[in-house]
Parts: C-alpha cells; sequence; structure tokens
C-alpha cells in the first residue's frame, strides 16, 4: 500500500491543477481572515442595542467557540472540494485510470478520507491562529488558566469538519454526480427535522424525540459546534429582563464526540464496500 504521504500528494496535486478549488480555498480563507470585521456588527435584540465589540466576542475562553462556530458556517466551501474532487475521478474517469495504473480501491478512499482530514486540520489551525492573535490582543482575560479553557472547541471542530467531509464523501461515490450529492446532503438535513417533527409530535415527548435526534448524523455534526449567542452578556441580560434562562450551554458531552466518530467510521467504510462492489 502507498505511504499516506504519497497518497496525499497526489490529492493536493490535483488541488493545485484544479482552478475551481484553488479559488474555494482562497475564498475560504479570506472569509475565516475576515472575522475581526464581525466586531464592528451592531443590531438589536428586543430593547437591547448589541455591539458585538463590548460583548467579549474576543475574550478568552469565548473567542474560542465563537470563532469555531464562525468558521463552521463557510465550510461548504471545502465540502464543494471534497465533492467535486471524488464525482471528477468518475466525470473523467481517471478513477479507472488510477486503478489500472496500480491504486487500490482502499488506497482511492483512503485518499479523499486524509485529504478531507488534512483541509480540516489546515482549518483547525488556521482558526487556532487567528483565535490566539486576537484573544491576546482584544481580551480581557490573558492568564494562561483562562487562555486554554475550554479549547476543546476546536477539537469538536476539527471532528465536525472531518464528519460532514466523510458524509460529503459517501455521498460523491454513492452519486457519482456532484449535484446530486450536494442535492441530497441538503435534503438529508430537512429530512432530519422531518424525523425529529415525527419524534416528537406523532411517537414521543420532546425529551425523548431530543435524544433520539442526536444520533442523526448532521445532528450529532451539529451538536459539537452548538450556537455561542446566548452566552453573550446582552443575550443573559435579555432573559433576566423576560425572565427566562437563555444561557443553557454547559458543555460538550463525550458521548457528543463518541457519535461523530462512530459517523465517521461508518462513512468511511460504506464509502469503501460501495467502491469495491462497483463495476468500474
Amino acid at each position: 500500500m502507498k505511504s499516506l504521504i504519497k497518497l496525499l500528494d497526489i490529492e493536493f496535486y490535483k488541488v493545485k491543477h484544479h482552478k475551481l478549488s484553488k479559488i474555494l480555498i482562497i475564498a475560504y480563507f479570506f472569509l475565516l481572515s475576515s472575522i475581526a470585521l464581525i466586531a464592528s456588527i451592531k443590531f438589536k435584540l428586543g430593547n437591547i442595542e448589541i455591539y458585538l465589540a463590548d460583548q467579549g466576542i474576543f475574550n478568552f475562553p469565548y473567542i474560542w467557540h465563537f470563532n469555531a462556530y464562525i468558521a463552521d458556517i463557510f465550510t461548504f466551501f471545502l465540502a464543494i472540494i471534497i465533492v467535486s474532487m471524488v464525482t471528477n475521478e468518475y466525470t473523467y474517469k481517471t478513477l479507472k485510470q488510477n486503478l489500472i495504473d496500480g491504486l487500490s480501491k482502499q488506497e482511492f478512499i483512503l485518499s479523499k478520507f486524509f485529504f478531507g482530514m488534512s483541509l480540516s486540520a489546515i482549518a483547525t489551525f488556521f482558526v487556532f491562529v487567528i483565535s490566539l492573535i486576537f484573544g491576546l490582543i482584544y481580551s480581557d482575560f490573558t492568564s494562561p488558566g483562562i487562555i486554554f479553557f475550554q479549547i476543546y472547541f476546536l477539537p469538536a471542530f476539527f471532528l465536525k469538519l472531518t464528519g460532514i467531509f466523510s458524509f460529503i464523501l459517501f455521498l460523491g461515490i454513492l452519486f457519482k454526480r456532484s449535484a446530486f450529492a450536494l442535492g441530497f446532503f441538503f435534503v438529508w438535513i430537512v429530512l432530519e427535522k422531518f424525523f425529529y417533527a415525527l419524534f416528537r409530535w406523532k411517537f414521543f415527548n420532546e425529551e425523548i424525540a431530543d435524544k433520539l435526534i442526536t444520533f442523526f448524523p448532521y445532528t450529532s455534526f451539529q451538536n459539537l459546534l452548538p450556537q455561542p449567542f446566548t452566552r453573550l452578556s446582552a443575550a443573559k441580560q435579555l432573559g433576566r429582563q423576560i425572565g427566562e434562562e437563555i444561557d443553557k450551554f454547559q458543555g460538550l458531552q463525550m458521548s457528543d464526540f463518541l457519535i461523530v466518530i462512530f459517523w465517521i467510521i461508518f462513512f468511511y467504510f460504506s464509502s469503501l464496500k460501495i467502491l469495491k462492489r462497483r463495476d468500474l
């Protein structure tokens, strides 16, 4: 079997010579670099005018959660790269040629899988650097214990990206067309909402529905990075005014990570199984 480095070299070589992929990667990291512009946003929440710069969005340890969540919004750019690289292998018949040249089907899946993990790792490192820089400049709290508290949002971000890329890889192998794969991805998101509604209103109660839906792939990915805005001081202030506890975040659970790891493994072996059974 070819080494991991050799497999990754092949994939990055393809990205280097694929115009759309280069544009999407540049756009993704440019948008991440623009996170600082968020600080200038003003909006109203009820009767309260919120200026994000005054809400401590760049304070440690909140910045890890906030920046990872914002960076995750742009994940679709990288997902397009993954699915296009998979489906192009079918469109341009390069998959069959690679197999003729000695690349095994397992190595093909591994190359795509580890390429997705590499993109996740690069994006995570980039978010780490940006968060550390902004935090050291703007945070009111810079003691080591506070800086690295809740840094687990970065592994969560990495795992979520890897999960989504594994799902996209599976759909690309299954449908062999980018439009169908991405279309089904969005259809699946809607289906999970539909299943949740059935669980809650037809078969079970809210508590059971909330637990069951966490085992679905996309929802499990989302659970790794819950929205951070209710943790802002303005949101808490609004909650006190209306007599409700808006900030209900109690940290991530180990089960959140384990469920996503299960789906990553599932999608990898499912992709491999489909490819091995398919007549090319």
